[in-house]
């Protein structure tokens, strides 16, 4: 009888929220702090033990309470006028491993269950179930699952079954974290799988919508005059699709060759050889209450070791912070340089509805010393994705991209397209802007960087897909090759890096590596789009110069009395929103009782030295209400620093753009965090 990787049962609730205080935020609603009431419980089996059965999942449980309140009161007993919405969120999972005709073994290390609480035991000092495997990655994109699947097909082509690639993704499922515009270029995705979009295909993705014509725009506060699209720009032969579906279908691709995928598994932790290279990586443990203590429903976590460990995390992944300290991978690159995009999805009228259309825009709402821009793509049926990109490397703590965001779909280029729709999603993630000034060494022993957690973003193609994919499948066939030739010993990957630099993701942030950094020399915003006109069409990345990156983003941060304050206008709720609205939409949940992710060491001495500087940035630059300064007399600033978990979306803003740089964004429990649809 065929024997199924074990049975991982996570239970989740509906989101519940409170306020915290009864001031105002900057988007004219109170301010408030969401809490999470999740229950989350897990049972493991040996492999061996559990046997082959389909597939299942529960249906969703239909309900969320959204609470608004305008006492002063963070009590849950304190009295709250109540809102409930129908939002389709999550309720109980069964989580089962890939592969059914795989058998995975752990180590017999007994697990205890604590019966009462002890503080002079840490059950943490347990020994942890393991389990090895020949590759190991970590993030569910792109990147890691076309890793992945050109593993297996290697594998599987030489006619070893046995090869046993693992994927873990910290997301209660495939895609629940994945923002993205997005327009897809499928070069990297038409060698992986040829019949991706064949109609004969019975598993082809059917969400693709193909691009039919271009707009770029520039816009002034009323108005907008049409720019010529540089040729990396042109969307012939392209497709808009949600990222989101998008890694859903490839997920099922994976399984369908062997991988074994994990989602609701949260790495947190790299493991090293006696030698000090990688051996694999550790999941966080549950069940640790806030003050850092063991509860009554505390699991320790699991190490899965590896010959190889892929780290496609996406931009800033936590993981691939440790490594690229430890292994100095940044020795040769300037410094990476972020932006944050915000996104919605909206249902919009069918005559206002133009399938295939790609909108581009510039200028406004943004001042002349920011980089970024929006866009519009009109896709499935009467769908509509727009968004805001505000590059993080802006001088002014005042200015929010969340506000910005609002005031741009105020304009008459789109809100004539929004009027009369509905808002359906919301989303926020940073994306790398460095380009190829800031690839960093990309192998290191016993693994390597792949997808976005490298920054191959093309920025002025506005496109990262195709080249996150193809970097997961060169770093495979250079995997599956070393671990061929090689039974024993560290692995290093010196192939990858040589397949990448002969590879077209070198070949195209090579061209274009002068773009983006223009905008940040004394040309300024207008003369950058003109250098970069000369770039694309003339010099073509041939110029015997490469500009360089002004340094990190946190440190582009002017002090508040250098720079103008900004004041944003009041949501209307028809086209703008709330901050707490659009965080509504993300389903985002997090277990109240758990140490904070957001990591500072002291609270108290951030403030003193953050606010007097920069005047609640954090409240600002962060696109999800996570961080707010609460009015406290008894504090010598007059206010109180404070971390509203909850709400946290994952977008990792904070960890980049603080000017103190003592937030440290660390994974929490797996399976938490937002559960994005459409983005």
């Amino acid at each position: 009888m065929a024997t199924r990787p074990p049975t991982w049962v996570r239970l989740s609730g509906s989101p519940l929220f409170r306020t915290s205080s009864s001031a105002s935020c900057m988007y004219g609603c109170p301010t408030q702090q969401y809490y999470s009431a999740r229950a989350v419980s897990s049972s493991t089996a040996c492999w061996s033990s559990v046997r082959s059965q389909p597939r299942s999942r529960e249906p969703a449980q239909p309900t969320s309470i959204r609470r608004s309140c305008t006492t002063t009161s963070s009590s849950p007993a304190a009295p709250h006028s109540t809102q409930v919405e129908s939002r389709p969120l999550w309720g109980s999972r069964i989580r089962r491993g890939i592969g059914a005709h795989q058998r995975r073994f752990f180590t017999a290390s007994t697990r205890s269950r604590l019966a009462s609480h002890d503080d002079s035991f840490d059950p943490r000092q347990q020994e942890r179930e393991t389990d090895e495997v020949d590759v190991c990655i970590v993030g569910g994109g792109p990147a890691g699952l076309s890793a992945a699947i050109k593993l297996k097909q290697l594998a599987n082509e030489a006619g070893n079954e046995d090869f046993r690639v693992l994927l873990l993704e910290k997301a209660g499922e495939l895609g629940d974290h994945i923002v993205s515009g997005n327009v897809v270029e499928p070069s990297a995705l038409k060698e992986l799988i040829p019949d991706w979009n064949d109609e004969n295909n019975p598993n082809r993705f059917e969400n693709a919508t193909p691009a039919t014509h271009d707009k770029l725009r520039f816009l002034t506060k009323k108005g907008s005059f049409p720019m010529p699209a540089p040729p990396q720009m042109n969307n012939h032969g392209n497709y808009i699709i949600s990222l989101n579906q998008f890694v859903k279908w490839l997920g099922e691709r994976a399984e369908e060759v062997g991988v074994e995928v994990y989602p609701g598994f949260a790495a947190s932790e790299v493991l090293y050889t006696p030698d000090g290279s990688v051996k694999g990586v550790a999941t966080n443990d549950l069940g640790i209450s806030r003050a850092g203590k063991p509860k009554d429903n505390f699991e320790r976590g699991m190490e899965f070791h590896a010959r190889i460990t892929l780290l496609a995390e996406g931009c800033h992944g936590s993981l691939t912070k440790q490594v690229t300290k430890k292994y100095d991978l940044r020795r040769d690159s300037q410094p990476q340089t972020y932006a944050l995009g915000i996104k919605e999805v909206w249902e919009v009228q069918p005559e206002k509805f133009q399938k295939g259309l790609v909108v581009h825009s510039m200028g406004y709402p943004l001042p002349s010393n920011t980089y970024g821009g929006g866009w519009m793509y009109h896709f499935g049926d009467n769908l509509v994705s727009l968004g805001l990109v505000v590059g993080l490397d802006y001088p002014n703590p005042w200015l929010a991209p969340y506000g910005e965001f609002q005031k741009m779909k105020h304009h008459p280029l789109y809100s004539s397209v929004l009027e009369g729709g509905k808002c359906i999603s919301y989303g926020a993630r940073t994306l790398n802007e460095g380009g190829f000034q800031s690839i960093p060494k990309c192998s290191f022993p016993g693994g390597a960087l792949i997808g976005d957690t490298a920054g191959f973003l093309n920025v002025p193609k506005i496109k990262g897909t195709h080249t996150a994919m193809r970097s997961g499948m060169l770093a495979a066939e250079a995997a599956y090759t070393a671990l061929a030739g090689n039974n024993e010993g560290t692995i290093f990957l010196y192939d990858y890096e040589d397949k990448l630099r002969n590879s077209s993701i070198w070949r195209e942030l090579k061209q274009v590596r002068n773009m983006r950094p223009s905008f940040h020399t004394p040309l300024g915003l207008y003369g950058g789009i003109l250098y970069s006109g000369l770039e694309a069409y003339f010099l073509r990345g041939k110029a015997p110069w490469t500009l360089k990156h002004h340094g990190t983003d946190a440190a582009a941060t002017k002090t508040a009395d250098q720079c103008q304050k900004i004041e944003y206008p009041k949501p209307d709720g028809k086209i703008s929103f709330d901050i707490l609205t659009s965080v509504s939409r993300t389903g985002t949940n997090h277990e109240e009782d758990q140490p904070c992710h957001l990591q500072v060491k002291d609270w108290d001495k951030h403030a003193a030295i953050a606010y007097p500087k920069y005047k609640g940035i954090e409240n600002r630059f962060c696109p999800a209400g996570v961080y707010e300064y609460v009015e406290d007399a008894s504090k010598d600033l007059g206010v109180r620093f404070q971390i509203n978990a909850q709400n946290c979306v994952h977008c990792k803003t904070c960890d980049i753009k603080v000017p103190t740089q003592d937030i440290n964004w660390a994974t929490p429990q797996g399976g938490e965090g937002p559960k994005y649809t459409m983005t």
